[in-house]
């Protein structure tokens, strides 16, 4: 870790959560929020990537996708079924390209950890790729990043245009919802979303890895010396019944084709069967 960040978590160790989340609530107002705002109207970089995003609108209406989550499940799915469908990747999936012989049809990552500490991977990838605003000092180097206005802080929303404010939801696969959404897919089949982790402690705390990872399809996803953060799985099930709710109020569903999946939010179909 930096030392900044280390004097910063030895200091929040001592301070009652309760006057610690008031002393540090200007900094994440601005960090969150106001430093976005401000970016849409003096960042050119920052207007580039929300007219992108516009020109994605309702690009596949009618359609049908996949969002490939990163959980276990997937070493027991057939992703070659998928060869020909358009695929949302997200966060480390790439790791799997080369086992099934081709990339995702997009890619997203939103979360600050995932962007800082793999950021010439992302910047390696040839796909359209969708990232955090927050993580552009790590990515500047490549034009062709779309950057999302994303945000972790409430209210919690649902946003059907992701050109302004998109809401994290706690998960990554939320922020797919919402920009599967933007872009007019008819029916969202969730894969390898398994919602479950190995890996126990406080939701959010940043850890660091001291060895393989048995959360997700690879042993080398979050392995050893990588910091992640822990999952806030009662967020993320807020998040998707919102999710469900906005595709459903148009017409449209989401599907949880998860081999062994533990969220119960969408209905569940059976993965083979959708071929």
């Amino acid at each position: 870790m930096s030392e900044p960040r280390d004097l910063v978590y030895a200091i929040k160790k001592h301070i009652p959560l309760p006057l610690w989340r008031k002393m540090t609530a200007p900094y994440w107002w601005w960090y969150n929020r106001a430093s976005h705002q401000l970016a849409a109207f003096l960042s050119t970089r920052r207007r580039r990537s929300a007219a992108r995003i516009i020109s994605f609108g309702n690009k596949h209406q009618g359609e049908r996708c996949f969002i490939l989550g990163n959980g276990p499940s997937l070493k027991h799915t057939d992703l070659s079924l998928l060869k020909d469908e358009i695929t949302f990747g997200m966060n480390r999936i790439y790791l799997i390209f080369p086992e099934i012989g081709f990339p995702t049809s997009y890619y997203l990552a939103i979360n600050t950890l995932v962007i800082e500490q793999c950021a010439n991977e992302i910047m390696d990838l040839e796909i359209p790729r969708f990232v955090s605003w927050r993580g552009r000092k790590w990515l500047s180097h490549d034009p062709d990043i779309v950057y999302l206005d994303t945000d972790y802080t409430p209210p919690p929303t649902f946003s059907a245009d992701v050109s302004g404010r998109v809401y994290e939801g706690a998960t990554v696969t939320y922020a797919a919802l919402q920009l599967a959404f933007h872009m007019g897919f008819e029916e969202v089949i969730l894969v390898g979303v398994d919602h479950s982790f190995t890996t126990k402690g406080k939701p959010n705390v940043t850890v660091v890895s001291n060895g393989e990872d048995p959360n997700h399809f690879s042993a080398e996803y979050f392995g050893k010396g990588y910091r992640w953060q822990l999952p806030d799985l009662d967020a993320s099930e807020q998040a998707y019944r919102m999710a469900r709710e906005a595709f459903e109020a148009s017409g449209r569903r989401v599907l949880d084709a998860t081999i062994g999946g533990k969220l119960e939010v969408f209905p569940k179909v059976n993965y083979m069967d959708l071929f």
